[in-house]
């Protein structure tokens, strides 16, 4: 057991699934919240801060690779698919939208605690990755991170390897407001030789390359006195 700190959301619409792997949870110690349908995962998502999210892939409202996205433009929280499609192209697309693990069904609830602990050890270790593909404001601005490709209304925008980094990390920390500091240490590394105001310079040509109006900036967000955070949904 880890620590019953732990919130888990079990995203399901099926009762007799849900209470059999809450009652596991539960035995292990975890705080287990329930949704039944897209809605209520979202609504829940953004209340309890879950350590980790049980997503089914077949839902009456919305499919589990649309949450997971959704998910993804908010948060690096881990997630665990549960999906009845055993095909390969199928658990690629759900790991390609995001998730972390997959389960197929039907599975032991054991077996899934056992998961379950084993995904939350390991984000403790490391960065959980972004999903391959995110999109921001209606596909205004798509990043492909396997490809490092960014695409602004559908067409390719040519970036620089630090301005590369320096997105990236705005964007996997998205709530976060970076010093220019943070983002010399963070995105370019330790021992990049430049200014601190080099920053600057960085942040102004990302405007000028991703922003409609690079005076009105929607993504790229100047937080006074501190630094940038990313502003994208």
């Amino acid at each position: 057991m880890l620590t019953n700190d732990y919130k888990i959301l079990i995203v399901d619409d099926e009762p007799k699934i849900v209470e059999a792997v809450q009652s596991y949870l539960e035995n292990e110690g975890y705080q287990v919240y329930v949704a039944y349908n897209g809605k209520q995962a979202l609504e829940l998502f953004t209340e309890i801060n879950s350590a980790l999210v049980i997503l089914d892939l077949m839902l009456p409202d919305l499919s589990g690779e649309e949450i997971c996205q959704i998910f993804r433009k908010h948060s690096r929280v881990p997630i665990i698919m549960l999906t009845a499609k055993v095909e390969e192209e199928d658990i690629l697309q759900g790991l390609n939208f995001g998730a972390d693990d997959y389960v197929t069904k039907p599975f032991s609830p054991k077996q899934l605690v056992a998961r379950v602990g084993a995904v939350l050890r390991r984000a403790s270790r490391e960065l959980i990755p972004l999903a391959q593909i995110i999109s921001f404001h209606n596909n205004d601005l798509v990043i492909d991170s396997q490809k490092h490709e960014i695409t602004k209304k559908g067409c390719l925008v040519g970036l620089t390897p630090n301005e590369y980094k320096i997105l990236m990390l705005l964007i996997k920390y998205p709530h976060k407001t970076f010093t220019r500091e943070e983002l010399i240490a963070m995105a370019l590394g330790e021992d990049y030789d430049g200014f601190d105001r080099t920053i600057d310079v960085y942040i102004k040509n990302l405007r000028r390359k991703i922003e409609t109006d690079p005076k009105v900036p929607r993504y790229i967000l100047t937080v006074h006195g501190v630094g940038y955070r990313f502003g994208g949904e």
